[in-house]
Parts: C-alpha cells; structure tokens; sequence
C-alpha cells in the first residue's frame, strides 16, 4: 500500500553500498542535487518477483549520469544486484522502484567537479490501481503550455530531475481544469509526450502512429509495446505528429513503466474510443511482464 508520506514509513533502502532503514536514507539540504538538479534517476516495475528489462534500466542510469557529466561509483552488475537485494529486504514481489544518483554536498555552487557521487534505490509495493475494464474506459490529457525542449539545450534523452521541472507543472494543471495528466508538444509544435509517459495513436490508415523521440525520452515501454505489435501484425510509424493530425487519430494510448498501456479517451478537443488495438496492446504487455491476462477485459 502507497505511504501517505515518503519520508515516514517503515521499510529499507539501498544507500551507497548499504541497507539502511527508510527514514534514515537522508541527504542534506545543501545537496548539489536539490540546488541544481545534477541527478538523474529510473523508474522499474518488479512483477512477481522478476525486474522487468531490470539490465536496460540500469545501462539507461548509467548513459544518464555519463550526459550530466558524472560517473556513478559502482559498476552496472553491482546496481543490477542492489536492485534485488532492495526488493528482498523490504519483502516485496510487486513492486516499484527508484533508483537515483546524484551530486552531494562538498561544494556549493554552479561547479561541482569534487562533489561525491550518491546512490540509492527505493522499492516500495505498487499494486494494480485499475481494473482492465476502468483501464479501457481511457484517460483524459489536457494539451500542455509547456514544450519540451530542443537537444541544443539540454541533454534530453537523459531521464534527468531536471527534466521534469515542467512535467509537474503541467500536470498540476491539467488536474486543476479537470484533467489526468497532460500532452507536452515539443520546442518545434509537434506532438511530444505526456507528463511521465509516451504516446501513440491508431490512425485512419490502421496503422499505428508514434511521435520520433529525436527530443525526449524513448522509452523502455515504448520500445517494448512497438516489438509486441509489430509481432501482432501491425505496422508501427514512428514520424513527426502534428497536433492537428489528431482528428484522423481513432484510438490513442500512452506506455511508460508506471502507466503500462494505458488508453487515452481525450486530449483536448480531441476524442478517441479505446479499441481492439488498445486492448490487444493492453494484454500483450501483461503477458510480457507476468501479470495476470486482461483478456477478461475484451
């Protein structure tokens, strides 16, 4: 069950090297981290006991720290194995985790070069918060102020705290008009991503379509759910979308390690009607990690 606070709960966490008791996993409040965002960080799923792509998440941290100019001070087998040394001292088999790497406290100020490298990971249990048939009924994204950025200004295919920044702001705004998350065009106008996931639309054509993530993430999921419909006969187009193209879009999903595939309902303006395409998206990811078949759902 989620913690109403983060920072009180019982449980472990992974913390340069140790397992150490939650509420003592602290850092300080001149952290290089807190001021400047010089950390970087993933989000796994465990499924029955097994970190899914466990090996990707870990190479994708390490890329990250590389892009913000710092060297984690483990070696990638070692992270791989805090991992699942966390999940086991918290006794946990479902579960979320959190591992994050960031700059410490030696030095205050832009520059950071002596600064310790931290590390640590968090698991925490994260149940199936919706049924297959509330998951087909779709969620509503508002179209956000807020773009993400070209590459000529931040390193963004790294999953970077920085980053981030205008996801929150977003997203706190689409829930204040009513909404569930959020759709961020990108620096030039064209459909990006939303707030913590990537998105896809089924077209007229039949085919399914996919923003080019020349300027943000590209996702494990999103990597994931292209090989599974592709394996199910279906085309995948990976090209830029025009926000207006959105009218000859019939279904529309989002993936991500916390959304899974999650069908979309509204954007804007714009409706779409969750469908075979969703569903089968839905139950082929489901199996890919172990849970249980949502084939109940069609």
């Amino acid at each position: 069950m989620a913690a109403s606070n983060f920072a009180d709960r019982d449980g472990k966490i992974w913390y340069n090297g140790e397992i150490v008791d939650w509420r003592d996993a602290q850092v300080h409040v001149l952290t290089h981290g807190l001021h400047y965002a010089s950390s970087v960080f993933e989000g796994e799923r465990m499924y029955n006991g097994e970190i899914f792509k466990l090996r990707e998440h870990t190479e994708r941290l390490f890329y990250s720290a590389k892009e913000l100019d710092f060297e984690i001070p483990y070696s990638i087998e070692e992270i791989d194995a805090a991992c699942i040394q966390t999940c086991e001292a918290n006794g946990i088999s479902e579960a979320y985790l959190r591992p994050i790497a960031w700059r410490g406290s030696e030095m205050m100020g832009v520059s950071a070069q002596t600064n310790k490298i931290n590390v640590a990971i968090a698991a925490w249990e994260w149940p199936s918060y919706f049924t297959p048939e509330a998951r087909m009924n779709g969620i509503t994204l508002q179209i956000s102020k807020w773009k993400r950025p070209s590459p000529e200004t931040e390193p963004v295919h790294a999953k970077a705290a920085g980053l981030y920044m205008i996801c929150t702001l977003s997203k706190h705004q689409a829930e204040a008009d009513g909404f569930q998350d959020a759709l961020m065009m990108d620096y030039r106008g064209q459909i990006a991503e939303a707030t913590g996931a990537n998105v896809f639309f089924v077209m007229n054509d039949g085919k399914i379509h996919t923003p080019t993530p020349d300027c943000f993430l590209d996702g494990i999921t999103r990597r994931t759910v292209i090989d599974l419909a592709k394996k199910r006969g279906y085309e995948v187009v990976e090209r830029a979308i025009m926000p207006e193209e959105m009218a000859n879009a019939t279904e529309c999903f989002l993936t991500g390690t916390a959304a899974e595939v999650t069908p979309v309902s509204v954007i804007g303006d714009y409706t779409f009607k969750p469908g075979d395409i969703c569903r089968h998206m839905m139950e082929d990811y489901d199996r890919a990690v172990g849970k249980v078949s949502t084939e109940a759902a069609a």
